[in-house]
């Protein structure tokens, strides 16, 4: 398996009007008011992440003048080299230019990995799973979402402002510009014909509406979420008057700030958000994977979202949690996340194509 990085910018023109990143938020005009620092200037604004690609996957852009980063024992991938100019999806100074010859042509797959809440490309499973798909013949990419508040070093959140300005309409517009990056060949490797979406827990739920805007050809979720409806009426008004609360993570023992502005973002932007509407429309093969001892998203929410759209294949997992049974770092495969990556690779197979 070759690993190449890339790095996106994002479309600002993509975003809806006051989304973070796009013009001020109200969290600036709140800082404004109360004296508080505002947001610091350069905002971080990149999609970071890397495509793994199977051995002899064919050459792709890369980083400048340079060859990919590789993992594990394998040889291909290629080298890269961008020419000035590039596609208008990538960093300044880090443009992935365009393909060069002596590749295998058009791969025949990819799976784009979508993190969830508190969440990221890196976290426990994720470059487990990646390794599994790859061994199926898929390329698969891994991308942080820009404003998840973990940093350059794509392990810790040491953005937490940048997490707390996050929306999901963001998100949504973000996945978006990966897939195109990834159909329009501005990412490294070959140009797939196929493209499936796996999202876990919130990125499932951005999965369901993003398999319904983007036209992909097959979806996996993982103990996703059937609505991004969280909290409870006293809690919104909380929100509402203090422009800014807290969670806590439970992991790193920080308390991660969410702006006001991800619930406008939800009441705003209601219809396009509604996961189970989205599920209903959905045409291509879906399947929806859950644990029945999942503690944080009830597996009532894979049950909402099969009754949603029948077509669906609904695969609960006894005695499984909310993420398998794996943590962070990583220790290994358990026997739930054996079964959530059986089912997935068979799904993935069949939809796409693969060894």
């Amino acid at each position: 398996m070759t690993t190449l990085p890339f790095a996106l910018s994002v479309r600002r023109e993509r975003l809806p009007d006051g989304t973070p990143g796009s013009e001020a938020t109200p969290r600036d005009s709140q800082a404004a008011a109360t004296g508080e620092p505002p947001a610091p200037p350069g905002f971080p604004a990149v999609i970071r992440g890397e495509i793994h690609l199977p051995d002899g996957g064919g050459t792709g852009g890369g980083t400048p003048g340079g060859t990919g980063e590789k993992t594990g024992d394998g040889t291909g991938g290629g080298t890269g080299g961008g020419t000035p100019g590039g596609t208008g999806d990538e960093t300044p100074g880090e443009k992935t230019g365009e393909k060069t010859g002596g590749g295998t042509g058009d791969a025949p797959s990819a799976v784009v990995l979508i993190h969830g809440f508190k969440g990221f490309r890196r976290w426990g499973f994720f470059p487990h799973v990646a390794e599994r798909l790859v061994e199926d013949g898929h390329a698969v990419v891994a991308f942080d979402f820009s404003l998840n508040g973990v940093g350059e070093g794509g392990l810790d959140f040491d953005e937490l402002d940048a997490f707390g300005r996050n929306t999901f309409s963001r998100e949504l517009a973000e996945l978006r510009q990966v897939v195109e990056a990834l159909r329009g060949g501005s990412l490294p490797g070959a140009v797939p014909t196929r493209i499936g979406l796996l999202g876990h827990s919130r990125g499932g739920g951005i999965g369901i509406l993003g398999a319904r805007d983007l036209g992909v050809d097959a979806l996996v979720t993982w103990a996703s979420v059937s609505t991004f409806q969280r909290w409870d009426e006293a809690t919104r008004k909380r929100w509402k008057e203090a422009g800014r609360i807290y969670v806590a993570n439970a992991r790193t023992k920080q308390d991660m700030p969410l702006d006001v502005t991800l619930l406008e973002d939800m009441e705003e932007n209601g219809e396009r958000l509604d996961i189970e509407a989205a599920a209903g429309a959905l045409e291509m093969p879906w399947l929806i994977v859950h644990g029945d001892r999942d503690e944080a998203v009830s597996v009532a929410e894979a049950e909402q979202l099969s009754r949603a759209q029948p077509g669906a294949r609904l695969e609960v997992i006894a005695g499984a949690g909310h993420t398998f049974g794996a943590t962070h770092p990583f220790s290994g495969e358990s026997e739930h996340l054996g079964q959530a990556l059986a089912a997935t690779r068979e799904h993935f197979r069949t939809a796409l194509g693969g060894a």
